[in-house]
């Protein structure tokens, strides 16, 4: 696996329209093989202004070098305060062509999934593009709310959303793991986006799908809300995912949104959109 970044307890970002206008962020990273398989073929990046998880398939070797591919491209990112615009689609384009090189190493089944969230611009306010493809994903905790901001693409999911079978259901599905969407040597990448405002103590999950296959909603927001600190918080939730069976890779990122240092970064007040 590729790892990039590690943890920070106070990240401090400046508005370029104000360098007295800040407010800080913190965040924790984990990662572990599971008890079943013997390599690990997530990767993550955990490095202001963009975080990510990709989560490699197609054997070991390939698997590793598909999500390194991705990471590796978006960590191209962390120059600059925030993400430019279109540069996350530029950036996964370019991984789809890195993973066709890897001759002897991949082949048409090559792929990753990806999940992440990126700082931006909207004008003069920062912002968050939440973007993945595939089923690792992306959860927001608001208050006592947790959200899944972002949608599978997966098998199950389309049956779900066709209601053709339930939530529980799909869990014991036999097509649990099938994804519709990859970053792959044969496929232009193609994210969902959803853009949120930056808003004040909310905390974020991004996770491969080795959490959430062991862990429910109930779990990861008991985890959540503890109160721990991010790192902490990541930890505890990769441990609890192997101690219920640890059948695939493991990765959690947690992002904590901390209260500005000054009035004058106006963050965006807690919405609660759906409750678990």
């Amino acid at each position: 696996m590729t790892q990039i970044g590690r943890g920070n307890p106070n990240y401090v970002v400046r508005l370029p329209s104000d360098d007295n206008a800040t407010f800080a962020l913190s965040w924790g990273t984990s990662t572990h093989t599971g008890r079943v398989r013997t390599a690990n073929e997530d990767s993550y990046l955990a490095q202001s202004p963009i975080f990510a998880v990709a989560d490699g398939m197609g054997g070991h070797a390939a698997g590793d070098f598909a999500s390194a591919a991705v990471v590796t491209r978006l960590a191209e990112l962390t120059v600059n305060m925030f993400v430019p615009p279109g540069a996350i689609d530029r950036a996964l384009a370019a991984a789809v062509t890195d993973i066709g090189r890897g001759t002897g190493r991949v082949d048409g089944g090559t792929g990753t999934t990806v999940t992440g969230v990126g700082l931006m611009l909207a004008e003069t306010q920062p912002c968050w593009a939440v973007f993945n493809i595939g089923d690792s994903r992306v959860y927001a905790l608001t208050g006592d709310s947790l959200e899944q901001i972002t949608v599978d693409h997966s098998v199950v999911q389309e049956l779900i959303d066709s209601g053709a079978i339930t939530d529980a259901e799909a869990v014991t599905h036999p097509q649990a793991n099938v994804i519709t969407r990859a970053v792959g040597i044969n496929e232009l990448p193609v994210p969902d986006y959803r853009v949120l405002p930056v808003v004040a103590d909310q905390r974020f999950l991004l996770c491969s799908d080795g959490l959430t296959r062991e862990v429910t909603d109930i779990g990861l927001k008991r985890i959540l809300a503890a109160g721990h600190s991010a790192q902490a918080t990541a930890e505890g939730l990769v441990e609890m995912a192997v101690s219920h069976g640890g059948r695939d890779n493991v990765t959690a990122i947690v992002l904590d949104i901390v209260s500005p240092s000054a009035d004058r970064v106006p963050l965006a007040k807690p919405e609660v959109r759906r409750r678990h």
